[in-house]
């Protein structure tokens, strides 16, 4: 084979690995054709707030978030949510996490809860264009779970730091 058609294969061997690499990226379940070809399918459940006496102070219908990405995705990709829905993050450990508001249109009640159920910490983060659009100021808090409610529900409903999220025994961490 004489020098170009040497240089020839050796470009079309080139774009072809590229070509390749790009695929195998763009197929994976956090690649850019993940909602396409990965759709979100969370399990749903009811936790229940409690104060810290014992006394039901709400239910909320939620969507569980357990894996990396339905973590990642979270409520980015819902338009809003009414009073009593919300989204239970669970993740493996409790730990210190800071939660962003990342291409969120409404505001939340961010809720850290401890793995005995015991609330750690309760933000009330606005929309981020309502903070000069720093949809990526941390919110944190320590917690294997975190339960995302519409802004406003915790003082509507009197959950305070230190009551309590009745967690189904089928929510696996």
């Amino acid at each position: 084979m004489d020098w170009p058609d040497r240089d020839r294969v050796v470009t079309l061997v080139s774009i072809g690995l590229v070509v390749l690499a790009i695929g195998i990226w763009a197929f994976q379940p956090t690649g850019p054709l993940a909602g396409v070809l990965y759709p979100l399918e969370y399990e749903e459940t009811t936790v229940t707030l409690a104060a810290d006496d014992g006394t039901r102070l709400a239910t909320v219908d939620v969507r569980v978030a357990d894996s990396d990405r339905e973590r990642y995705i979270g409520l980015s990709e819902t338009e809003s949510l009414s009073d009593g829905e919300g989204m239970l993050f669970v993740f493996e450990e409790s730990q210190r996490r800071e939660f962003v508001m990342r291409e969120m249109d409404f505001p939340l009640d961010i809720i850290f809860v401890a793995p005995n159920g015991t609330i750690t910490t309760i933000h009330h983060a606005p929309v981020p264009e309502e903070t000069s659009g720093d949809d990526l100021r941390p919110y944190p808090g320590t917690g294997q779970y975190v339960l995302e409610v519409p802004r406003g529900y915790t003082n509507e409903t009197g959950v305070e730091v230190g009551d309590s999220v009745v967690i189904p025994h089928s929510v696996n961490a």
